[in-house]
C-alpha cells in the first residue's frame, strides 16, 4: 500500500439508525485492520426522514442512498456504506459499487414477543412489513394473514410490535441478528419459498467513479468478498433488467454452486395471486449476464404485464 494512501483517513458516510451504524462500523474495523484510518460521517436520508408514507409512495429509488451519494460527489466522504438491497438498480455514471461485503444468512424471519407464536397456512394474524415483496408472498402463502404498514428503523418497529400495533414482524434475519435480537425470532422462511430482495444480507460500499485508483485499490482489497460479489453481479444483473425497485415485488438470489452459479428470480403480482419464479445455472464469468437472461425470461413470461398493473395500481393510488 502505499504511503499515502496510509496516511489518509477514509471518511465513510452511513445513515444514523442502529443497523447502519453496526455497518459502517463493521465496514471501518476491517479498514482498520488493513492499515487505514477511517471517520464515520451521519447522513439522513429522505427515507430516514418520512416516515408516515409507504417507500412506493415516497418513490423508492435511491430513497436510503440519495443524500449519501450527493456526499460522495462533493468529496465529504470517501465511501457509502449502504444494505446491499436498498441500492437503486443502477448506478449513476459518476458512481460505482467498489465492494461487496460477506454475505450474512439470507432468510426473512418473524420477530414476536410471544415465544408461542406460530404461523401456519391457516394464520390470521397481523404482521408488520413494509416490504411490498413480503406482503405479497404472504398473500399467496398465507392468505387468512392482514400486513399493517411498519416503517422506521428496528427498535421503532419493535416498540409498535411491543404496543401490539401488530401481532409479529417480518423482517430480514441479517438485521435482526446483527442488532442482537435474534432470540425473538419464531419463524423462519425458507429461503427458495419466500425468495429474498436482491442483495439481501450484504453490505455494498459505494465510492465516486474517479477516487485515487490507489485508495480505490486498497478499500476493495480490505473490504470486498469476492464469492458474495460475484452473486451480487448476478442479482443486480436481474433487478436492473427487471427495472425494479424495493417497490417492485421481484426477488433474486443467486448461490455458487459446483457448475458455477445458480441464481433463482421471480416477480409477484401485488394481490399474491400471480407467481413467476425460474432458475439459471451457468459459469461465474457469465454472472451478470445469467441475471439479465433471467429477467428477461421472467418478463416474457407475463412479468411485464405484472409491472404495468404495479405502475397502474401506483399511479392510481
Amino acid at each position: 500500500m502505499a504511503e499515502d494512501t496510509k496516511d489518509r483517513t477514509i471518511r465513510i458516510g452511513t445513515r444514523g439508525s442502529k443497523l447502519a451504524l453496526w455497518q459502517a462500523e463493521a465496514t471501518a474495523e476491517k479498514l482498520q485492520a488493513a492499515g487505514l484510518k477511517t471517520e464515520l460521517v451521519i447522513i439522513s436520508t429522505k427515507g430516514d426522514q418520512i416516515l408516515d408514507k409507504s417507500l412506493a409512495k415516497i418513490g423508492s429509488k435511491g430513497v436510503f442512498t440519495e443524500e449519501l451519494e450527493v456526499s460522495l460527489r462533493e468529496g465529504e466522504v470517501e465511501i457509502a456504506v449502504h444494505s446491499a438491497k436498498d441500492v437503486q438498480s443502477s448506478i449513476p455514471a459518476d458512481l460505482e459499487l467498489v465492494a461487496f461485503m460477506e454475505r450474512e444468512q439470507v432468510n426473512d424471519v418473524i420477530l414476536s414477543f410471544d415465544p408461542n407464536f406460530k404461523l401456519e397456512r391457516e394464520s390470521n394474524a397481523v404482521i408488520g412489513t413494509s416490504s411490498t415483496r413480503r406482503r405479497a408472498l404472504l398473500k399467496k402463502y398465507y392468505p387468512g394473514v392482514t400486513t399493517a404498514e411498519s416503517r422506521g428503523n428496528l427498535q421503532t418497529r419493535l416498540r409498535k410490535l411491543e404496543e401490539k400495533q401488530f401481532d409479529a414482524l417480518m423482517l430480514a434475519y441479517a438485521g435482526v441478528v446483527r442488532m442482537g435480537y435474534d432470540h425473538l425470532i419464531v419463524h423462519t422462511f425458507p429461503e427458495y419459498e419466500f425468495v429474498p430482495a436482491a442483495g439481501q444480507g450484504s453490505v455494498a460500499i459505494e465510492c465516486a467513479r474517479n477516487l485515487e485508483p490507489e485508495l480505490k485499490k486498497a478499500i476493495k482489497q480490505a473490504l470486498n468478498h469476492t464469492d458474495t460479489h460475484l452473486c451480487l453481479l448476478a442479482e443486480r444483473g436481474f433487478l436492473r433488467t427487471m427495472e425494479g425497485g424495493c417497490s417492485i415485488p421481484s426477488f433474486a438470489l443467486a448461490t455458487l454452486v459446483e457448475e458455477g452459479i445458480s441464481i433463482t428470480g421471480g416477480l409477484i403480482s401485488l394481490d399474491g395471486q400471480t407467481l413467476l419464479q425460474e432458475s439459471l445455472t451457468g459459469p461465474t464469468v457469465m454472472a451478470e449476464e445469467l441475471g439479465e437472461q433471467l429477467a428477461l425470461s421472467i418478463l416474457g413470461q407475463g412479468g411485464d404485464e405484472i409491472l404495468r398493473s404495479i405502475k397502474a395500481h401506483r399511479d392510481e393510488a
